[in-house]
């Protein structure tokens, strides 16, 4: 019998919060931050995909926007 856990992550569910660490990971890059803020941002992500997603979409920094 195969348990599901709650922290297994595979298929869409998956693919979606690479999609989203990624989409989060081009805006901390396109953002005005130091270079230093930047790298932080982009670890946190990277180590911990979900929390650091969430906590980035909170408090982390914007990409710069453009003006058409």
């Amino acid at each position: 019998m195969n348990q599901l856990s709650m922290f297994e992550l595979s298929g869409f569910g998956g693919l979606l919060i690479l999609a989203l660490d990624l989409w989060a990971i081009i805006s901390v890059f396109n953002s005005t931050v130091s270079t230093g803020k930047k790298v932080i941002w982009t670890l946190l992500i990277l180590f911990l995909p979900i929390l650091g997603f969430i906590v980035w979409l909170i408090m982390g920094p914007r990409a710069a926007q453009r003006r058409i």
